[in-house]
């Protein structure tokens, strides 16, 4: 469909970094006998999800490339934790499609809820449609560039947050992060408002008032003693 802005995100479910939206609108689908780029990145296109990262790596400059237009949003963790991560997805949606350097006719955003549409400052069709990234090229497509910028960034940060390893896993809530919060804490990447990350925060301050508490114990023998 000519004129089409798929949308994805990527990042909803880690524990650390921000979540990522992207908008992208494609040239129509090649027709037989199309030899250029845009016919050999086409049948390629799918979900990020069902591609290796080398893959990914592969295609998301030819997405660019290739795109009539796309846009990206970032929400960060200060503004998931103040919003809840539904409301900060949305906030990234909105972002990526404020982006696009042309007006989209039609919208179609992976999954069942739509962002708030007002105040985009272009009018369109739009709708929500649960696994989009499969079966909607540029929903594909909007999936891989997010993907792709979310991972680029995680791995950009991770050397300024080296004892959670976050080139590792991206900040989603595998054993070894899991256990990394657990032995080191949480940083500045955290999501504080979800809950392995908020028990964590509330063990360390536990700790720490029993420590306080223990010190005021010596203190006050070692005082009584004298």
């Amino acid at each position: 469909m000519s004129g089409l802005a798929g949308v994805d995100e990527a990042g909803r479910g880690p524990l650390a970094g921000p979540v990522v939206a992207a908008a992208v609108i494609l040239p129509a689908p090649p027709t037989a006998g199309d030899t250029g780029e845009w016919a050999r990145l086409y049948p390629r296109l799918r979900d990020s999800k069902k591609l290796t990262p080398a893959a990914r790596a592969d295609l998301a400059p030819r997405i660019r490339a290739c795109a009539v237009a796309w846009g990206l949003g970032v929400a960060d963790a200060a503004e998931i934790d103040a919003l809840n991560i539904l409301r900060a997805t949305h906030l990234a949606m909105r972002r990526a499609l404020l982006a696009l350097q042309v007006a989209p006719k039609h919208v179609v955003v992976d999954g069942n809820r739509l962002p708030p549409v007002t105040g985009l400052g272009f009018t369109a069709e739009f709708a929500a449609v649960v696994k989009a990234d499969a079966t909607v090229p540029a929903v594909s497509a909007a999936s891989i560039l997010a993907k792709t910028w979310r991972d680029d960034w995680m791995d950009a940060a991770a050397p300024y947050y080296a004892p959670w390893q976050f080139t590792v896993h991206k900040g989603y809530p595998v054993p070894a992060h899991l256990e990394a919060v657990r032995v080191h804490g949480v940083c500045g990447l955290h999501r504080r408002s979800f809950a392995p990350v908020r028990a964590a925060i509330a063990l360390a301050a536990a700790s720490a008032a029993s420590a306080t508490s223990a010190a005021s114990a010596t203190s006050a023998a070692a005082e009584f003693a004298v």
